[in-house]
């Protein structure tokens, strides 16, 4: 059985490779480990990025102008049109060559560096937002507040906004009540054309400097989520994927480069992990963390209503971008453009908020748990 998924994987893989010209000759398969890879150089000429780039200080930056990629050696970070994200598997080398997980890219260079290809971009009429704990579960907790209450008041925020764009929207819950995962993912299956949403905060037993925005779709089959930094082999080809697998990064992508571009909390990433809400949902399907509420400047932002309505209308508007996307084929818009449209400033200010509440934490990155 896995040996004909795997066929059928390479299969598909071969489909989306012979696209815009490229005939599956020109693609050289690397197989190391058992792995199958293709070079840096090999996937810089299909995208139209510069080839024949040295690597500095393992580093090797490819920008195009309209697309930009900065792999790191030996590691599963990557930045792709000015956002971090993380792969599946590690660039590694070989032959002096560096080399990409033929997962990596079709799971995640493709549907961000082609939005406008994903074949199955299913239009939708609803947003099905998700505030994530309620009721006893208070999620996690800050000296301002709980993250049950601000998740609510954020989505609360959402709504107006997409539905003044025309768009209906399904609340998986309205009030301070408990929602078992398993129903919230019902309510999002049972729901047509839709997609799904889910606003949480995040929290860190480890060390409390940590910080930032951070967004995740489904791990794909086969691959470790982000969190698996020992690659563990339970994770391989043993839990199912999503057949909605790039619209979902697609909208994370949407959502993410809105969300950064609107504020200077630290990049963690656009990742991948196994969450319930995740697994269980059969539509387009993503899940924020807006912030920690155990880093002390951070929470004190998240308790300001001012600052999650700021929240609230970067989500809102990384949506209606991805609804163009589905729509007219039309590039939702990056962190760049964000940042132009600000006239190089990240951060909305916002008068009625004291200046030292409203500075950011230094960056810190470390592993940290939803």
């Amino acid at each position: 059985m896995f040996a004909l998924s795997k066929s059928i994987a390479t299969l598909a893989l071969l489909c989306f490779l012979t696209t815009a010209g490229h005939a599956a000759s020109d693609w050289q398969i690397v197989k190391v480990g058992g792995r199958e890879y293709l070079s840096v150089d090999n996937i810089a000429k299909f995208y139209g990025l510069p080839t024949g780039v040295a690597p500095i200080e393992k580093r090797m930056l490819l920008d195009s102008g309209k697309n930009s990629v900065e792999f790191q050696l030996d590691s599963r970070e990557v930045m792709i049109n000015g956002v971090r994200n993380w792969l599946c598997f590690p660039v590694m080398e070989k032959d002096g060559h560096y080399l990409v997980s033929r997962v990596d890219l079709a799971k995640t260079l493709e549907p961000q560096l082609r939005p406008q290809m994903i074949s199955n971009l299913g239009q939708f009429k609803t947003v099905v937002l998700d505030p994530g704990h309620g009721g006893y579960d208070k999620g996690a907790i800050s000296p301002y507040g709980c993250e049950k209450d601000f998740a609510l008041d954020v989505a609360r925020n959402i709504k107006p906004l997409l539905e003044a764009k025309g768009l209906n929207v399904k609340m998986t819950r309205d009030s301070d009540i408990f929602v078992p995962l398993e129903l919230r993912a019902r309510i999002a299956n049972a729901t047509r054309d839709s997609i799904f949403v889910s606003i949480h905060f995040n929290a860190t037993d480890s060390n409390p400097a940590a910080n930032g925005f951070e967004i995740f779709s489904l791990t794909p089959r086969g691959a470790p989520s982000t969190a698996d930094d020992a690659l563990a082999l339970r994770f391989m080809n043993m839990e199912a994927g999503s057949p909605v697998d790039a619209p979902s990064l697609a909208l994370s992508m949407s959502v993410y480069h809105s969300v950064v571009g609107h504020f200077s909390e630290f990049d963690r990433g656009i990742k991948r992990a196994r969450f319930a809400v995740l697994r269980l949902t059969k539509i387009p399907a993503i899940l924020v963390e807006g912030g920690f509420l155990t880093q002390r400047g951070e929470s004190r932002l998240i308790a300001q209503s001012a600052w999650r309505a700021r929240l609230a209308q970067s989500i809102a508007t990384g949506i209606i971008n991805y609804k163009g996307l589905v729509d007219n084929k039309t590039r939702p818009m990056m962190v760049a453009d964000y940042r132009r449209e600000f006239d190089g400033q990240l951060v909305l200010k916002d008068v009625s908020v004291p200046a030292h509440l409203e500075a950011s934490p230094a960056p810190v990155v470390i592993p940290a748990s939803n």
